[in-house]
Order: C-alpha cells, then sequence, then structure tokens
C-alpha cells in the first residue's frame, strides 16, 4: 500500500504534491494542469482547472499498481465537495465519523468535512477509476452575484453559511446515468483556448446543479427518470443471482419485471448502471459463459447444452457464440480437449 499525504485545496498544488510521489510528467497549459504517469506506480491522467468564485475542478483516470490512500488534511478553507465516480469504485472515510463509505459508480456525492479534519480517498490496485471532484469554497461562492443560495436544500445551505464548519454533511444520493452523461461530456470536450475553458466552466456549473438538483429530489423521495435508488440496486443485483440459477428458464423482460418488482424502465436503467448491459445482453452473456463452461467441462452434446442454457435453436446459439469467443462451439471443444 502507497500512502499520499496532501496539505492544500488548491487544485494545482494538490497536483504538485501528488506528482513528488507518481514521478509523473506535469504541465499547465491556458490554466489547465495535467499530471501524466506510466510507470512502476500504474498509469493514468489527473487533471485540474479552478475558475472564479472559488470553484474548480480535478478530475482523476487512474490505475495503480498497489493500493494507494490519499490522505487530505483540510485547513481553515474547507471545500463541499462534489463527487461523481464514472468507473470502478472507491473507499472514503474520514476522521470525523468511525464508518468508512464506498463511493460506488454513478453515485450522486456531496461531502463536506469539519476544519482542520483529515479525509482518505483508497484507490484499489489494479482496478480503472475515473473520479471528479468538484469543489466549490462556500466563502468565495457567497460573493458571487446572483448565487442564489437561499434556494438550496436547507441541510446545504446551512453548510454553506457554517463560518465554523462544525459538523460534517454528507449526502450519498441516487444513482444516476443522466449526470454521467455529462461528466462524459465533459471528459471530451476537446476544444482550445477560450473555448475550451467557457465549455468546460459551463458543464461544471451543469454538473454541479444536476448534483444538487438530485438532492432536493433525493430529500422529497422523488426520482430523476434517469436514476435509481440503493434499494432498487439491491433488487438487481438479486436478480441477476436468479438469472445465473436459473438460466435454462425463459426470460421475458415482462417475467424478470415482475420477479424483481421493478417496471421494465427501470430494471433497464438497473442493468445499464451495474453490467452496462441492456437486460437481454446481460442474459445472453450469462448464457454464452454458462454454455461455454458446460463445453470445457462436460461430455454433454451441443444440443443438450444449447437446451441446458435455455437456447431455442443450436444455429442462432454457434452464431453468437463465434461472434463472442471467435471460434464455433464443437471447435472450441475440440481445442481445449487436445489441450
Amino acid at each position: 500500500m502507497r500512502v499520499i499525504e496532501i496539505n492544500t485545496v488548491q487544485s494545482h498544488e494538490i497536483l504538485e504534491q501528488l506528482n513528488i510521489h507518481l514521478n509523473g510528467d506535469l504541465k499547465e497549459h491556458c490554466g489547465e494542469h495535467s499530471l501524466v504517469f506510466e510507470n512502476e506506480f500504474g498509469k493514468g491522467v489527473i487533471r485540474s482547472i479552478t475558475f472564479d468564485w472559488g470553484v474548480s475542478l480535478i478530475d482523476y483516470n487512474v490505475c495503480f499498481t498497489k493500493d494507494v490512500r490519499i490522505i487530505f488534511k483540510s485547513s481553515d478553507i474547507n471545500p463541499i465537495k462534489f463527487i461523481f465516480v464514472s468507473e470502478g469504485n472507491l473507499k472514503y472515510y474520514n476522521d470525523d465519523e468511525d464508518t468508512e463509505y464506498d463511493f460506488e459508480r454513478y453515485q450522486n456525492i456531496i461531502t463536506c468535512n469539519k476544519k482542520n479534519s483529515k479525509e482518505t480517498y483508497l484507490f484499489l490496485n489494479k482496478t480503472t477509476i475515473k473520479v471528479n471532484f468538484i469543489y466549490m469554497q462556500p466563502k468565495e461562492y457567497v460573493k458571487k452575484k446572483n448565487n442564489n443560495l437561499s434556494y438550496l436544500n436547507i441541510n446545504l445551505l446551512s453548510t454553506f453559511l457554517n463560518e465554523k464548519a462544525e459538523s460534517v454533511y454528507n449526502h450519498f444520493g441516487d444513482f444516476n446515468l443522466k449526470i454521467a452523461d455529462q461528466i462524459k461530456q465533459l471528459q471530451e470536450i476537446c476544444d482550445n483556448g477560450i473555448v475550451r475553458t467557457l465549455f468546460i466552466e459551463g458543464q461544471l456549473n451543469r454538473i454541479m446543479a444536476m448534483q444538487i438538483l438530485e438532492l432536493n429530489n433525493f430529500e422529497d423521495n422523488i426520482r430523476f427518470p434517469e436514476s435509481i435508488s440503493r434499494s432498487d440496486i439491491k433488487k438487481i443485483n438479486n436478480l441477476s443471482s436468479y438469472i445465473v440459477n436459473n438460466i435454462s428458464e425463459p426470460m421475458s423482460i415482462t417475467s424478470l419485471s415482475t420477479k424483481s418488482g421493478l417496471n421494465p424502465k427501470k430494471l433497464q436503467l438497473g442493468f445499464k448502471i451495474l453490467f452496462s448491459k441492456t437486460v437481454n445482453e446481460y442474459v445472453r452473456q450469462i448464457k454464452l459463459e454458462t454454455a461455454r463452461d458446460y463445453i470445457k467441462n462436460t461430455n454433454d452434446s451441443v444440443s443438450e447444452i444449447v437446451y441446458k442454457v435455455g437456447f431455442k435453436s443450436r444455429s442462432y446459439f454457434s452464431k453468437i457464440f463465434f461472434e463472442k469467443y471467435g471460434v464455433l462451439p464443437i471447435d472450441y471443444r475440440k481445442k481445449k480437449k487436445s489441450k
């Protein structure tokens, strides 16, 4: 395990302190800083940019060779953090609470710690992690004209106005693909100069607005059409286990929707969030993987295996098996037997 300690909240200084440990290539162009590394520590890109009114971005796209624990020691400047994980997941805890949290993929997260406290982020080894941190410093942002902070959720508003920062604020919200789409657009901005800067700043504002809106809806028990709750995620996980254990049974969207207690739209959304696949794509993948294992580990005929995994047509099975593995089922068996 590697431990990296950061004692600043200034985005470009965070990259400088990270680079002491990561030994990468640190560059600055038009106010945007980037740290690129590919060495014994792993590989990745970390970038940062700072705007007026106390708003800044740090964007991680990293894969470390060992577990990396990054510890932030906060000072009298303690920003509110809008966090969104696009790939992988993070473990998080701070010294003000005796709890470890999982920051999961596509989950909306907003946090703020007490002043002069420490918070820790654990990046697991050999795991690609893409995560955005948008920092907002309340003391600076309240100076912005027409900030309209009075419209904030009361708990978040008190965090903005609490200069002593004597309490911890955590929002671990719903899982939302709409915000994920906006993060993707942010990462794909490829313009230069003032156009790039304006696009990034505008997109950051849009992302923060959507994260605050998700927070408000979460508090009011209203769900975005593109969001799904933790309890729904649990239902999807249970359903995925059911699919694996009953792979020979007919499985339609309607029957799986009834089995899970989720409507078809929510069902599709859950599989997209958890597995990056539609329900039918996931079922087909499990059928193919199960069939492959039968071919490799049993003497059952291909026709028998087709029946066991719930396919109706051997020719269709052979076709999609070839598309998946680049070899026909019978040739796959010959190849495994010869070894």
